[in-house]
């Protein structure tokens, strides 16, 4: 595996650097900037996926028939490093990401002629109906019953933990449509519309005071069957394969700017041995995501989809952003008790209680607690590594 740049790969990023220059705007940078978990309220990262839509470049994995630039696996990775560098705000990576490449693979031509371009736009916004109460990382025993009539499914039960449902018009969902054999055969996987009759969306407020994450009910909503990603009881399938690009890759470049970032503020703890340690500890950390994260390009450069290595890359690169989280309250100090969610947003005039560097320190490490659990616990991610790595 070569990882030197070539020409090209150089002028590749000098090409991306321009553009960040010229088009990632001030307010854009603030978004970024002050971004404290994975999503970004969609009034800023819609806004600049407009503007990558504009240039070609919103989704950098997609294959150019489906609106993909066509690009190098060292091209996305400068492109996604780039970003990080220059504070752009994440873009929302339910559509693009994850049911994107699931419709690629497993919708029909209808489909993907109808969701494709509105999940590239953004006229689409979607979120994920995976997790149940009492059915988290079990995600075989979910509950939330599909019965079948005529060309409709009638949904009846509840969603939790479900990011930006408040935001969402669409969502991907996991249902129960048979209760025969194994838990994961009676699974069928439906894209729905959020303003279905019966569908309610209730807030959870999250410990960092803000609203992420909801708990959707759903009462006899009738989805059309029309809305099916794949055969009926086979969405355990499609679910597997989703949560490989839920899972795996992307996080080096971030946890790069983070370590930078605590780096800056360190101030004082930096004489400190202890500290200096801690912090050597996380930059060895973060080369061995990013060197895990480029053995992964490589396997996907030669047509190959990520595979249980999704699950080693899940698993280090949450661990090592809560590791480096936690200095991050260290080095904030008092500050970082501080409880100020209005200085916080983007372009708010609330005047902030201590060094600007400070103000995202908690809310940062409490919203990136939950990077060890969702998409799969951990625990979950290395009992996949023992059996399908190392054969245990």
């Amino acid at each position: 595996m070569d990882l030197d740049l070539t020409p090209e790969d150089l002028a590749f990023r000098d090409e991306v650097r321009a553009f960040l220059a010229a088009e990632l705007t001030p307010e854009l940078r603030e978004a970024g900037a002050r971004q404290t978990s994975v999503f970004v309220e969609p009034r800023h990262s819609l806004a600049w996926q407009k503007i990558l839509h504009a240039r070609g470049w919103v989704a950098p994995s997609w294959p150019e028939e489906y609106g993909g630039p066509g690009w190098t696996e060292m091209q996305r990775h400068i492109f996604a490093a780039e970003c990080a560098a220059a504070s752009a705000p994440s873009l929302a990576p339910m559509g693009l990401r994850m049911v994107g490449p699931c419709i690629m693979r497993y919708g029909t031509p209808e489909q993907k002629a109808h969701y494709l371009p509105r999940i590239l736009s953004g006229e689409d916004y979607w979120c994920q109906g995976y997790s149940e109460p009492g059915s988290g990382s079990d995600l075989a025993s979910l509950q939330l019953r599909a019965v079948s009539d005529g060309d409709h499914y009638v949904l009846s039960g509840s969603k939790i933990w479900t990011t930006h449902a408040h935001h969402a018009n669409r969502m991907f969902c996991l249902v129960r449509t048979s209760s025969e054999g194994k838990p994961q055969q009676g699974i069928t996987f439906l894209l729905l519309d959020m303003a279905t009759p019966g569908l309610k969306v209730d807030p959870i407020i999250t410990l960092a005071g803000e609203h992420e994450v909801n708990q959707v009910f759903f009462d006899e909503v009738r989805v059309p069957k029309s809305g099916r990603l794949g055969e009926e009881n086979q969405g355990w399938t499609v679910a597997k394969y989703l949560l490989e690009f839920e899972r795996g890759g992307g996080s080096a470049p971030g946890l790069k700017v983070a370590l930078e970032r605590v780096r800056g503020m360190a101030g004082e703890l930096a004489a400190d041995p202890h500290f200096r340690r801690r912090l050597a500890e996380r930059e060895i950390a973060v080369q061995a995501v990013e060197m895990s994260e480029l053995i992964v390009l490589s396997a996907l450069a030669g047509g190959r989809n990520p595979g249980p290595a999704s699950s080693m890359l899940k698993t280090q690169g949450a661990e090592t952003m809560q590791r480096i989280d936690e200095l991050a309250v260290d080095a904030a100090g008092a500050y970082a008790a501080v409880f100020q969610p209005h200085a916080r947003e983007p372009g708010s005039n609330a005047p902030a209680i201590g060094p600007e560097h400070s103000l995202t320190a908690m809310a940062r490490y409490l919203n990136n607690r939950a990077a060890s659990i969702y998409g799969g616990s951990n625990e979950i991610q290395r009992d996949i590594i023992a059996r399908l790595v190392l054969g245990l």
